[in-house]
């Protein structure tokens, strides 16, 4: 079913969350519900699917870093030939839209085409992750702010250059890194050259899923742990010492907590 709400196409761009579905908005919600075509990407959790309607039609376009992925372009494409042919679209995203999610290049191109655009936030995965396990990103007493960052560099871009944002967390902000893994040894080099050895570092693997993972070390450590415990993506990396403001050290093994580090 067409929308006739409006003569104008439109298109939503809507925050899934980092994966559980109680962690979903009522408007996210309403969204989906409202779709005659679903974009979903490939870290949306599968509880998500089932506030869609029987009759929407599902396209799924993947993408996750170090595996084959839907080209951007075609997804851009499709979803202005869709909005223009009168369908409600739904572009579905893990964690939110705006923050590592593409959202604003999707939005620049839709609306270039003379598509309006609605985004609906997500609670986004460095910040489910972080309160996964108890760690406050930020906190009066061992951080001012914190910084959300990318591991991964775009195809041809220069990764970000670690030793000036350890001058950052030096002085009270957290560091969150989304896409970290794969490179987590260059950062981790680059970090040292402006924080202690013995910083604290987590790691939160699924976050807010049955299957989530996460360990706790220290800056020296970090590649080292994640290594031996088999820690992949998608994962969040959390840098500061807010992990000193927490029990999670303490909490139930379910968790599947690693103690690398002392309270």
């Amino acid at each position: 079913m067409k929308s006739s709400e409006s003569s104008t196409p439109k298109v939503m761009l809507v925050g899934a969350g980092p994966g559980d579905p109680d962690l979903l908005t009522l408007k996210a919600i309403k969204a989906i519900r409202s779709a005659t075509v679903l974009m979903v990407d490939d870290l949306v959790g599968d509880g998500v699917m089932r506030f869609a309607r029987k009759s929407a039609r599902v396209v799924y376009v993947g993408k996750r870093g170090g595996c084959a992925s839907t080209p951007q372009a075609f997804i851009e494409k499709l979803m202005a030939a869709e909005a223009l042919k009168g369908e409600r679209v739904v572009r579905l995203k893990g964690g939110d839209p705006f923050v590592f999610g593409r959202g604003g290049e999707e939005a620049q191109h839709l609306r270039e085409q003379g598509i309006e655009v609605e985004v609906v936030n997500g609670i986004t995965s460095g910040l489910a992750a972080a309160t996964s396990i108890g760690v406050p990103l930020t906190h009066r007493n061992h951080a001012h702010g914190v910084m959300f960052v990318t591991g991964h560099a775009k195809a041809g871009e220069e990764s970000l250059h670690w030793p000036t944002l350890a001058a950052a967390a030096a002085q009270g902000i957290t560091l969150v890194i989304y896409m970290g893994i794969s490179t987590i040894e260059s950062l981790q080099d680059g970090l040292l050259q402006g924080l202690a050895a013995s910083t604290p570092a987590g790691v939160i693997q699924h976050a807010s899923l049955p299957k989530q993972r996460h360990v706790q070390t220290t800056l020296a450590d970090l590649a080292g742990m994640v290594r031996r415990e088999n820690i992949g993506s998608p994962a969040i990396i959390v840098i500061g010492d807010v992990l000193r403001a927490t029990n999670c050290m303490n909490q139930a093994p379910e968790l599947g907590m690693i103690q690398g580090i002392a309270a």
